[in-house]
């Protein structure tokens, strides 16, 4: 399973590239105004330190706008994904950038229907919120089983990205229910490291090491 960065701050990005651990970043407009960066600036230094898919976002909500937008955004480099949202206009705009061979990535996705529909529509990636489904009630991690079957069912090459990751044991299911990617914030990344039984480990050695008295 790929990882993704759901960030755009420079600092996290670049501690996660440097440990091999990061495949690409995911950013949206609450993030860079978090940054309080330029958008274009912040989007094209992220695209420099990460060689995998950067998603950046589009603000319009007509296809027009979008189509403008998204030639303002494929611009800052090559590895920039679009992120369009999951409406007819977004679908028609994923179809136009996809046939035209960019990255897409279809956000703020539900349902699996809504997750088929950006598969017809070709898009490089499909955003669904798994942590906004267990807010108000419903099974995240169903949604992920459901739309991988259905991929699964009809080949498609859309690939299932899980966001709105919460904690470590969303990671866990989405990679046994066999999504291609997920996108957290580096914090959660980080905890996939810890396990008290590891740390509870090396305090030991490093006691019995000490207990020694010799030095590497």
């Amino acid at each position: 399973m790929k990882f993704f960065a759901d960030t755009a701050e420079i600092a996290d990005i670049r501690e996660l590239a440097d440990t091999g651990l990061l495949d690409g970043v995911t950013t949206n407009p609450s993030l860079i105004h978090k940054s309080g960066r330029d958008f274009i600036e912040v989007t094209r230094e992220i695209a420099g330190i990460c060689p995998g898919p950067v998603s950046a976002e589009v603000v319009a909500l007509d296809f027009d706008g979008m189509m403008r937008e998204a030639e303002i955004l494929r611009k800052i480099a090559d590895n920039i994904a679009v992120k369009v949202p999951l409406t007819p206009a977004g679908l028609k705009t994923c179809k136009a950038l996809t046939d035209d061979g960019t990255m897409v990535n279809v956000t703020l996705c539900f349902s699996a229907v809504q997750a088929l529909l950006a598969a017809k529509a070709g898009a490089t990636f499909i955003s669904p919120f798994v942590g906004r489904h267990d807010d108000i009630g419903f099974d995240g991690m169903g949604l992920i089983a459901d739309i991988r079957t259905i991929y699964d069912n009809y080949d498609f090459r859309t690939e299932i990205l899980v966001a709105s990751v919460r904690h470590p044991v969303h990671v866990l299911e989405a990679a046994r229910l066999g999504a291609d990617v997920m996108t957290a914030p580096p914090k959660i990344i980080h905890q996939l490291y810890k396990h008290p039984l590891t740390e509870r480990g090396i305090a030991g050695f490093l006691k019995d090491w000490e207990a020694t008295g010799q030095k590497i």
